[in-house]
């Protein structure tokens, strides 16, 4: 630990620390058999569990690939890019730690094996090891403890002082040679720290094999041992499973592992991921992980609310359609967070969602030729749907099938929620559309046209992809106080949001559009930057330029997706007449 610190280096940055007063617990959160396990839902429910017991948690994601953050990675590949206030992109796993236990990280919070080598060459360069051979160990396994420890410090629930526990999640399986620099580091951070202030949960799979019809040990056996000789020894078991353990798998786990019978958590297939906090507590995951912590619980532990949000979602019986019109529709991890501020909004709602998927590459009338059958699949989705929801991307593919579907839902009267992309699609739409300008396009997907409605940001880079954007929580500014979104967002007069994007509209044709009809009803602090635009006479027609998704949280439903639900189910005008 850093004691008595009030700055300390990570990386190139300077980070100021409140003096460590109290060592800090750790909770590792690792991974065997195969990925795709769910071992950053499981960490963030050990940290809601925690929580409960009146605990402050903070949480590190490490993630063992070479790239320095997740920004410029496939979302075919790893998922959706998370954004921190900070401006980080990171791994889809912190939105799940931010959205479970009402945190705010930073980009610090996501270690990479790029972050760490990085820091280890700048140094290096700056001949900081004074002459010495650079090596993995100590030098790379230095690294990852100081920025652990170091980071685990910082303040992410709007408290001071430093947290009681930090839930770490290693990504990957063990085994992977891109993880051994962590395994080793985290091996020698337990023994520095001692048995009481190290807990290692262990995530594995128990499967059942279709010919046989029993519980399968054997993974998990293989997976521990694997983790013993790397130096860990797992304290719990978290075993994935379709069904429920029964006794007996329990305990061939307990005599092969190991691990008391009483450690070894069944985390079986549920309704919703809500659920996995309360397998966890029902099992009291919370007073095994504080026993081995040394920990006594400081308050009644409080879970109903958690248990009401779980319980009451299961009960629902209505829902609503609503058409996702997206290019990453292969992979609904691609677009997590929007799915999950849809479900918030709809829980608060009473209601449901039901996600209608369309490829919006099926919507253009080049498909109706080439693949009629998804082709009019496609259009029989959008028609069957209450509202039309257009998310952020990159690149030109499905572009003309969005600017279609902006269109349906701005003469049929659909409520339209276009967020980043979709903000200029709707503008690139409209343009075409309204304005006559049929060449009207983003410099993005045509550089030549000849009316740019949506240009390049004066402050990018052309030539570098990573951290170029604009990022993080910026300040937008509503011109209009009676506008649908000021009301939505209680009447005030300007909101924080998450940014990422490169493009933008163009300020030049501003005036053009609002003279048609299309109001910019929020910009940034220069008022040349347009952040929000809206369309009177529709019963909710929004494009946003930020990301309102990344800040929604269970029970406290983010207001856009919100509006949109109502406008769906015919409820936001007596919401706004309340405002």
């Amino acid at each position: 630990m850093v004691a008595d610190a009030t700055v300390v280096e990570v990386d190139a940055l300077t980070v100021a620390l409140i003096p460590t007063k109290r060592q800090m617990k750790y909770v590792l959160v690792t991974g065997g058999v195969v990925s795709g396990l769910g071992k950053g839902v499981t960490a963030s429910s050990i940290g809601v569990v925690l929580k409960a017991c009146g605990l402050r948690v903070t949480s590190i994601k490490i993630d063992p690939y070479l790239n320095t953050d997740a920004g410029t990675m496939s979302p075919f590949e790893h998922g959706e890019v998370f954004v921190l206030d900070d401006g980080g992109e990171v791994d889809l796993d912190l939105g799940n730690y931010e959205r479970f236990l009402d945190i705010t990280l930073t980009k610090e919070n996501n270690i990479t094996t790029g972050k760490i080598y990085q820091s280890v060459i700048n140094k290096e360069r700056r001949g900081d090891y004074l002459g010495k051979t650079v090596q993995v160990v100590p030098h790379i396994t230095d690294a990852i403890k100081n920025w652990i420890e170091s980071v685990s410090s910082i303040p992410v629930d709007g408290k001071d002082g430093p947290a009681d526990i930090c839930v770490i999640e290693l990504g990957g399986t063990v085994g992977d040679i891109e993880s051994m620099p962590f395994i080793e580091a985290l091996r020698q951070l337990s023994f520095s720290l001692g048995d009481e202030n190290f807990c290692l949960v262990h995530v594995s799979l128990v499967p059942v094999l279709s010919v046989v019809g029993e519980q399968k040990t054997k993974p998990t056996q293989h997976s521990v041992r694997e983790l013993r000789a790397l130096g860990l020894t797992p304290d719990l078991l978290a075993c994935r499973s379709a069904q429920p353990l029964i006794e007996g798998t329990k305990e061939k786990l307990s005599q092969f592992c190991h691990v008391p019978v009483s450690n070894i958590l069944n985390i079986h297939d549920v309704p919703n991921i809500w659920h996995i906090p309360l397998l966890l507590w029902n099992q009291n995951a919370h007073e095994a992980i504080m026993k081995q912590l040394n920990l006594s619980i400081c308050n009644a532990p409080n879970f109903q609310s958690w248990r009401k949000m779980a319980e009451s979602y299961d009960n629902l019986t209505s829902s609503v359609k609503i058409a996702m019109v997206g290019k990453y529709v292969g992979l609904s991890d691609s677009y997590l967070s929007v799915i999950k501020a849809l479900l918030h909004a709809c829980v608060a709602c009473s209601l449901k969602p039901s996600v209608e998927w369309v490829a919006a590459s099926d919507l253009e009338d080049e498909s109706a030729r080439s693949t009629p059958q998804a082709h009019a699949a496609a259009w029989k989705t959008i028609e069957g749907c209450s509202c039309i929801l257009v998310p952020g991307g990159f690149g030109d593919r499905g572009v003309p099938g969005m600017i279609l579907a902006a269109k349906y839902a701005r003469e049929n009267k659909v409520p339209y929620l276009g967020i980043c992309l979709g903000m200029q699609i709707s503008v690139i739409e409209f343009s075409r559309h309204v304005l006559g300008l049929e060449r009207a396009n983003s410099e993005e997907f045509d550089p030549e046209t000849p009316h740019p409605v949506v240009i390049f940001m004066p402050e990018g880079s052309r030539t570098h992809m990573g951290s170029t954007m604009r990022l993080g929580s910026r300040r937008t500014f509503f011109q209009d106080l009676n506008c649908t979104s000021s009301k939505l967002y209680g009447n005030s007069s300007f909101v924080d949001e998450r940014h990422r994007h490169r493009y933008e509209v163009n300020p030049d044709f501003v005036e053009t559009l609002e003279s048609a009809g299309l109001k910019f009803v929020g910009s940034d602090e220069t008022g040349k930057r347009m952040e929000v635009l809206e369309l009177p006479n529709h019963p909710y027609y929004i494009g946003v330029q930020f990301h309102p998704e990344f800040k929604s949280r269970p029970g406290k439903p983010s207001a856009l997706f919100l509006g949109l639900v109502l406008a769906a189910t015919g409820k936001l005008q007596a919401l706004l007449n309340k405002a």
